[in-house]
């Protein structure tokens, strides 16, 4: 062996054993998402702002609240414990050990802060004393957590070596993006992968601006009711188009060795987990598969076709009809009345403890295909040819 080629080898030996000179992009992302998911579970419904005449930080002292339950106090400190794990690997390698946890524990407490002030120009909104140091223990937590996960997650855990072996280069805000689409799940959907419903909260803010009803749906679409017929094709095509694009989201980033079917078919099954999950919790146990329909029985079926003619599809193509089924997703969902069966079960439907939650998961739905397309479009994507 020459001189250079052992200098070589015991860089890359070294280089082996050393910490990341840059931080995770995906713990970054990751940290990004969830902050905007605390932003709007605790400002969720976001309307009637004004001033209550009181001082900004009035809620910080130390007078006992008289409303309060476990529940409240279990949410609070779980919600910000990803939080204060995610702060501190975010800050990795930059910043480790105790000033990580200390720094973490920091800006969770700041981060809950913030939220609890704003409240005050919330009229369905409530800061408290007890949800700031409930949200901070769980920042606490999580700051403590995270700089011990933070070599074996980031520096030559498995999951690292996986992220390394099996996705892009350009695939880490991918990576966040897909986890959250199980999440999207949730929040009661008229059609099955029907995500990005838009016009139906942008008539309900023109009709309380401009003080009449306006419905851009009834505008889009003149004319006589649409058929049970016609609402089946419609969810077949919703149903049908959002698993696709999505689960083309994933495959497109994915290396040649990586096992496309398993992680496409765990996505998959992550999502109609979620979903029964959410119906059942959300409405009544009985109601855990109200969302198996014909449409979406048929949605899902041409998905799963179309999905195994394309899982070795070249990236491009994968990307570009990620793109297209997306949008077609987003035109068709946008462009039918409201379920009449699906109206009348929401009726069922009492949120009570978990309003905040499922605004955060109504944030998901409505933006999710809207974020997706953001990065399928981003022009700094190449094609992975490993």
């Amino acid at each position: 062996m020459t001189e250079p080629e052992a200098h070589g080898d015991r860089n890359g030996a070294a280089g082996d054993n050393e910490a990341p000179r840059r931080g995770s992009p995906v713990v970054r992302a990751s940290l990004l998402a969830y902050l905007l998911l605390i932003v709007y579970a605790s400002w969720y419904p976001f309307t009637g702002w004004r001033s209550n005449g009181l001082p900004l930080l009035s809620f910080m002292n130390l007078v006992k609240q008289r409303y309060w339950t476990g529940f409240d106090v279990m949410v609070n400190v779980v919600g910000y414990v990803p939080l204060g794990i995610l702060l501190a690997l975010a800050m990795y390698p930059l910043v480790r050990g105790v000033w990580a946890a200390l720094l973490a524990a920091i800006l969770g407490f700041l981060v809950s802060g913030t939220m609890e002030a704003v409240q005050n120009f919330l009229p369905s909104r409530v800061p408290s004393n007890l949800d700031l140091l409930t949200n901070a223990a769980g920042a606490f937590i999580g700051a403590c957590i995270g700089p011990l996960l933070a070599r074996g997650l980031l520096d030559q855990g498995r999951l690292y070596r996986i992220r390394k072996r099996w996705f892009a280069p350009h695939a880490s805000q991918g990576l966040v993006l897909l986890a959250l689409w199980p999440l999207a799940q949730i929040y009661p959907q008229s059609f099955l992968f029907g995500h990005g419903q838009v016009l139906p909260i942008i008539s309900g803010w023109l009709s309380t601006w401009f003080e009449e009803d306006i419905d851009l749906i009834a505008m889009l679409r003149p004319g006589p009711a649409m058929s049970v017929e016609q609402f089946w094709l419609s969810e077949t095509i919703i149903t049908a188009c959002g698993m696709t694009g999505a689960a083309l989201t994933l495959l497109c980033l994915l290396r040649r060795g990586a096992p496309r079917y398993t992680l496409m078919l765990l996505m998959l099954a992550a999502a109609l987990v979620m979903k029964t999950l959410a119906s059942s919790l959300l409405f009544r146990p009985d109601n855990a598969f109200v969302w198996v329909t014909p449409g979406a029985e048929g949605g899902f079926l041409i998905g799963l076709i179309m999905l195994a003619g394309l899982a070795f599809a070249p990236q491009l193509a994968q990307r570009r009809l990620a793109v297209v089924t997306l949008v077609l997703s987003l035109i068709v969902v946008n462009t039918i009345p409201a379920n009449p069966y699906f109206t009348l079960t929401l009726q069922g439907w009492v949120q009570g403890k978990f309003l905040n939650f499922n605004g955060a998961a109504q944030f998901l739905s409505l933006l999710w295909p809207f974020f997706a397309l953001w990065f399928l479009l981003l022009p700094s994507h190449k094609l992975n040819r490993n």
